[in-house]
């Protein structure tokens, strides 16, 4: 059982990075009709290598979320669902199954292929979560599929001196190794809620990309307001050690950052793969019941 740790080793930041830019998400519709907003779009990947993708989605409304995502495929990279508020069932053709409940964290490695449904397990209530799409390096998009459900109580945690409560669901914060780690990409995932007035610093290696997510709240990076539902892309300033904010009122974020994999980008849908070529090959393994 995950326990939350009070005395964590400080993060020393000397030069925080700034904003690049804020982004407001895209309202639209996945699966077999729900409602979510895409924050992180096509056109950011080449500047968020290495991920691909982020959906935030909730509701209170059951037609917005109930047909959920019925059986679909994927191809060459990494999902990870944070749920925050509800209840998700997940079946897959490797044989996988799990339920990801409040607070729970499903990790999901396509590679060479996977034919999955992620089907709501309520019929009132608040559905409310987000789902991250990792890049694989070329050398492991055809990688046997994997797959992990971490309940609430098995994602470390660390409470800072300002009071910052952090679930660590990849990376290091404060001392605190994360449920996963990965060498090529050396993701690191975080949700931080801070208390009005609190500050928080993270130290981020200087070759990540990074971005921060409010939903909840709002905080200042910099001379940057970030208000609620916008992501700031974070600037990749030489010199850099590290990221500081501070809530300026009570706030919930995600803060990622992760190695680029500086590889060709090749999408079509649910596949991603480095070339054109390789998109066809999953489209006809598909077609031809050979993809998983």
């Amino acid at each position: 059982m995950s326990q939350t740790q009070n005395l964590p080793v400080a993060e020393p930041v000397q030069q925080s990075r700034g904003v690049d830019r804020l982004v407001t998400g895209v309202a639209t519709s996945d699966g077999a009709g729900v409602r979510l907003t895409r924050v992180l779009t096509q056109d950011l990947q080449r500047r968020l290598d290495p991920f691909l993708m982020l959906d935030a989605f909730g509701s209170d409304k059951p037609d917005d979320y109930i047909a959920g995502f019925p059986d679909h495929p994927h191809r060459g990279f990494e999902t990870i669902t944070y749920m925050l508020a509800g209840r998700m069932l997940h079946r897959d053709s490797a044989g996988h199954e799990g339920l990801l409940e409040s607070g729970g964290v499903q990790w999901m490695t396509a590679g060479r292929g996977v034919i999955h449904s992620e089907i709501p397990q309520e019929e009132e209530g608040r559905m409310e979560g987000f789902q991250l799409w990792l890049n694989l390096p070329a050398k492991d998009k055809m990688s046997t599929p994997w797959y992990r459900d971490f309940k609430a109580d098995e994602l470390p945690r660390v409470r800072t001196a300002e009071g910052a409560d952090v679930t660590v669901i990849a990376g290091v914060s404060h001392g605190v190794a994360g449920a996963v780690t990965r060498d090529d990409t050396a993701p690191v995932y975080l949700d931080i809620h801070l208390p009005a007035g609190a500050s928080f610093a993270q130290a981020l290696p200087s070759g990540h990309n990074a971005f921060v997510y409010v939903y909840e709240g709002s905080v200042q990076l910099g001379d940057t307001a970030v208000p609620k539902q916008r992501m700031a892309i974070l600037d990749n300033a030489a010199g850099a050690d590290g990221v500081r904010l501070q809530a300026n009122e009570a706030a919930r974020l995600l803060l990622v950052a992760g190695q680029p994999l500086r590889e060709p980008i090749a999408q079509y849908g649910p596949f991603v793969m480095n070339t054109q070529e390789e998109i066809y090959q999953a489209l006809r393994d598909f077609r031809d019941g050979t993809l998983a």
